[in-house]
């Protein structure tokens, strides 16, 4: 604390024209303070809590990929089965070739169209489940670090304000908030 005190001290030597140590009650003037020290306080804390998120939602992603990779292998293996099966329906073809070969080459396009069609399917599955990963992870970063701005905004405000001034802040950020809610529903 005397360090605290001889910092002001010090400061006051340098700047004498800056008077005596008080409190500004003035909210146009400590505007840019209070934004500094809160946007200080955000970037500290929420640097760290943020990165995690961050990382732990790139492992998520990078398991759902994983997954999607695995069922694109599955999807492959698959198509080798339906490509055999090709090959074997060929040989009948050309066994039957009088009797059905109309037939059995519609058996053959429907294999490859259906084959085809279940790969673009999962395809478009795996793209799916990656951008909506992507949007709930942004959504819930963003709920996070405007809640942990709340916090600190409001221990911020809570430690430095008397009580008159605070209940005054408290509804005016009660009523920007509800601003920013009924855009949010719009």
């Amino acid at each position: 604390m005397k360090n605290v005190t001889d910092s002001f001290l010090f400061w006051g030597y340098y700047w004498p024209s800056a008077g005596s140590f008080g409190f500004n009650t003035d909210i146009l003037s400590t505007n840019l303070i209070n934004l500094s020290v809160v946007l200080g306080v955000l970037i500290f804390f929420g640097k760290g809590v943020l990165s995690d998120l961050l990382d732990n939602r790139k492992q998520r992603i990078l398991n759902t990929i994983r997954n999607s990779e695995e069922l694109r292998g599955g999807a492959i293996e698959q198509l080798k089965k339906v490509r055999a099966r090709l090959q074997k329906v060929q040989l009948e073809a050309d066994q039957f070739r009088v009797n059905g070969y109309s037939e059995i080459e519609k058996e053959k396009l429907n294999l490859i169209n259906s084959s085809y069609k279940t790969l673009e399917q999962l395809e478009n599955y795996k793209n799916e489940t990656i951008q909506f990963e992507q949007q709930r992870v942004i959504n819930q970063v963003r709920q996070r670090v405007f809640q942990q701005a709340l916090r600190g905004a409001l221990g911020t405000l809570n430690s430095c304000l008397n009580s008159d001034l605070h209940l005054r802040t408290i509804s005016a950020n009660i009523n920007m908030l509800g601003s920013i809610k009924e855009k949010e529903k719009k």
